[in-house]
């Protein structure tokens, strides 16, 4: 498994190498303010139970910004303009990407070290697949497990013109998950726009698993999630750049290969 950032001689002889570029966008200006506000107090965040309003034209009360939840979770939202973009093209970007770490590099060249899904298939589809990462989250290494899962699972009924990626998140180590993820992906004037949503730790946690020890195993698990978690500014800052450096070049690489 490639366990480096960055490409090294020869990742860059394939189809897709000429899309590797590690210069980065600044950040857009309003992620940038909502770092400058700071972390958001619970009350103005959006609610996991309440995740279809991301279907509703009307932007939420917090579109950019994290903060802590009193449960002892976390909640990052971002917001991503993308003029000439298209919700298809993520749709075929999130079935494409997971069997091979140089594409996964290509979305973020200075966090991103490998990925590959957990049943070693090949291209095509991402629901019901697991995608096994590596990746930076400001200076700390992560690894997770992100379960791809139809958008009607977090009660999301996706009009035919947006796309709706979905996932459970979790530990490749352990039988345990920390959280949840949704791009919405919807059209706009000029191409479409991403409304990123991240819940994790607190009652998101659970232990994959059935039977009596269940509970047991939940407890003891608890406190080894809750030091799994992200710091929440590094998530939104990571997901910012990621998104937007992709964005910038998906629909050309979508027009390369997006038949194949």
């Amino acid at each position: 498994m490639v366990n480096y950032l960055g490409y090294r001689d020869g990742d860059a002889q394939t189809p897709w190498g000429r899309f590797y570029e590690p210069r980065m966008a600044p950040l857009p200006r309003h992620v940038a303010e909502a770092l400058e506000h700071g972390p958001q107090a619970d009350p103005v965040l959006p609610e996991f139970d309440s995740a279809a309003t991301l279907l509703d034209h009307e932007d939420q009360q917090t579109e950019n910004g994290y903060g802590r939840l009193s449960d002892g979770g976390l909640q990052v939202s971002v917001r991503t303009d993308m003029p000439g973009v298209t919700p298809a093209m993520w749709e075929w970007w999130f079935g494409w990407h997971g069997s091979d770490a140089r594409r996964y590099k290509l979305w973020h060249p200075r966090a991103h070290v490998s990925a590959q899904w957990s049943d070693s298939g090949a291209d095509g589809w991402y629901v019901g697949r697991t995608s096994l990462v590596t990746e930076y989250l400001g200076s700390a290494r992560a690894r997770a497990a992100i379960r791809f899962v139809e958008p009607a699972e977090l009660g999301l009924s996706v009009p035919a013109d947006q796309a709706a990626i979905c996932a459970r998140l979790g530990s490749p180590d352990l039988p345990v998950d920390v959280g949840w993820l949704i791009h919405l992906v919807r059209p706009s004037a000029d191409g479409s726009q991403m409304r990123s949503r991240f819940w994790m730790g607190g009652r998101h946690v659970a232990v994959r698993a059935n039977g009596t020890g269940i509970r047991l195993a939940d407890k003891v698990v608890r406190p080894v999630a809750a030091r799994m978690l992200p710091d929440p500014r590094d998530l939104l800052v990571h997901c910012a750049q990621e998104m937007n450096h992709l964005a910038g070049f998906l629909p050309e690489l979508h027009g390369a290969l997006g038949d194949s």
